[in-house]
């Protein structure tokens, strides 16, 4: 027999280790280094080469290479197709993950049993039976004439029922789930998810099947065993909502086909999720009454603008530290927008406690809001509501300098398409020329920005 070769992995960021020991050295975690067989080459040499029809490798220039032999196919869904960066790809492994009840297994099954009207499609499920799928497709009324189910969670026996049927696309639920036969270790280890998502992805791209992978999320929000599976597929994507909410989010972190970042919005309906084809009219849902401390800013997602509202509440404190909460936003950054407020634009609130929040849920790290979020805590700080047609964006430096930021004109477009008037912005980002119903207020430094609103 073959010796087997054991390492120690960790299974927060997935290093290797020649030997166990407490921490972690490249995350830091405790008690996160577990033992990991590694089988011999020559097992794995033999499994990976039993495909039928697999062809000879050779060796070929970049400009020899046929692109038209492998065209994106639609899923069905414009946001989910938005995020795989304009369709899906034959061969690709595609891993979606999400919080229990955010719909991964919904999305899935929807888009399954829609695509299995014209092509062949395999929804692989380890975790339910066949008659809980069936169940959950008769609920939201899907067509269920089509589509072929497996309940099965041994990889390589997937494989082989696989190649009777050929598939063009195919969904394993869940990766956690699935064991390969060499593996000695028990499903849902670092060893199995790591041979596992190689061994389905090397299958899916040596017959060009496109596989939908669902992961599960650990305690903390992050895929089980990120470092792992990152390597291994094409695209990563994370539906993220409140499991009592009304909208869930799919944005991909890793796309070898499209831009990273990009965000898709879904409704959860009682019949599925349903595409929201205009998402800033959700995030812009506010009162006919305008409140002071709220104000609405372009973010850029991927390839698209999307406007949303900030809210800041600033109120004296009775504690000698006062309480800096921002929630969808940078919590560092707050603090430096405060002293950058203080010192360039002559607004003290060091005794003042300062809540901020980005309404949907929505999370913003680009500095593109830096602007919108001083001009909300600086209409709280006066209790003077901004105008409701007002639209700001702009990155406020150590200076006091506002910024230019990417792709100023079309987010001003996007502002002026729903119904905004008026634009405070950086004077880099100002068009040349004057647009037709909306009206620009370029700033340079942040006491102009201070001394535009009303």
């Amino acid at each position: 027999m073959a010796k087997r070769k054991t390492a120690y992995v960790c299974a927060e960021c997935g290093a290797q280790f020649p030997r166990w020991q407490g921490q972690c050295t490249e995350c830091k975690e405790w008690n996160s280094i577990t033992e990991f067989v590694v089988s011999a080459a020559s097992p794995v040499k033999q499994a990976t080469s039993g495909y039928a029809g697999q062809t000879q490798a050779k060796i070929e220039t970049l400009n020899a290479i046929d692109l038209e032999a492998l065209p994106r196919f639609s899923s069905g869904f414009k946001e989910l197709d938005r995020v795989l960066g304009g369709g899906i790809v034959p061969g690709a492994a595609m891993l979606i993950g999400g919080s229990p009840g955010a719909g991964k297994s919904t999305l899935l099954l929807q888009v399954m049993c829609n695509m299995a009207k014209t092509q062949n499609a395999l929804y692989v499920t380890g975790e339910e039976s066949l008659q809980q799928v069936a169940m959950r497709a008769h609920r939201l009324a899907l067509p269920d004439d089509k589509l072929m189910m497996l309940a099965e969670t041994n990889v390589e026996t997937i494989c082989e029922l696989a190649l009777t049927q050929l598939p063009r696309i195919m969904v394993i639920d869940s990766i956690q789930v699935m064991h390969v036969a060499d593996v000695q270790s028990a499903p849902g280890s670092v060893s199995q998810v790591r041979e596992s998502a190689a061994y389905l992805t090397r299958f899916a791209k040596q017959h060009h099947i496109a596989m939908f992978v669902v992961g599960h999320v650990t305690k903390d929000g992050n895929l089980a065993g990120p470092k792992v599976l990152e390597h291994c597929i094409d695209c990563s994507m994370m539906l993220e909502g409140e499991s009592d909410g009304r909208f869930r989010t799919l944005r991909s972190h890793k796309n070898r086909f499209g831009a990273v970042n990009e965000l898709g919005v879904f409704g959860m309906t009682e019949k599925g999720l349903k595409e929201v084809n205009n998402p800033s009219a959700i995030f812009l849902s506010r009162g006919e009454n305008q409140a002071p401390g709220s104000s609405v800013m372009v973010i850029w997602e991927g390839t698209r603008p999307l406007l949303v509202e900030i809210q800041a509440l600033v109120d004296y404190s009775q504690m000698a530290n006062p309480r800096r909460v921002a929630v969808g936003l940078e919590q560092n950054r707050l603090a430096m927008l405060l002293a950058v407020l203080h010192r360039h634009g002559n607004v003290q609130m060091n005794d003042q406690d300062v809540f901020v929040n980005v309404v949907g849920g929505v999370k913003v790290s680009e500095t593109a809001a830096d602007l919108a979020l001083l001009l909300a805590m600086v209409s709280s700080f006066r209790n003077r509501a901004l105008p409701r047609d007002l639209i700001v964006f702009g990155e406020v430096g150590l200076a006091g300098e506002i910024r230019p930021v990417p792709n100023g004109s079309e987010r001003i477009a996007e502002a002026a398409k729903h119904g905004f008037t008026r634009a405070i912005v950086p004077k880099a980002n100002a068009p040349k020329n004057k647009l037709k119903g909306i009206e620009i207020v370029p700033a340079g430094q942040l006491c102009e920005a201070l001394e535009a609103l009303p």
